[in-house]
């Protein structure tokens, strides 16, 4: 019975200590894009607005989703 219990409090330290790593690295190594990539997403949006996409806010999700279910007919 000590051995599980042992065992349980072992994988629950690796857990926490994971995490707590984890928790750190994401805080100290934050990705920042360069201006070479910036530049790529402008283009990429200006590409998409200029071919007539459009955000779809919730309103016009709810327009346009099927509620009514798939008929296999």
């Amino acid at each position: 019975m000590n051995a599980v219990i042992f065992g349980i409090f072992v994988l629950l330290s690796i857990a926490l200590v994971g995490w707590l790593l984890a928790e750190v690295k994401a805080k100290n190594c934050q990705y920042e894009a360069n201006e070479e990539e910036k530049e790529a997403e402008r283009q990429t949006n200006a590409r998409l607005l200029d071919g007539g996409w459009k955000e779809m806010t919730i309103k016009d999700v709810i327009k346009t989703i099927s509620t009514k279910g798939f008929s296999a007919n």
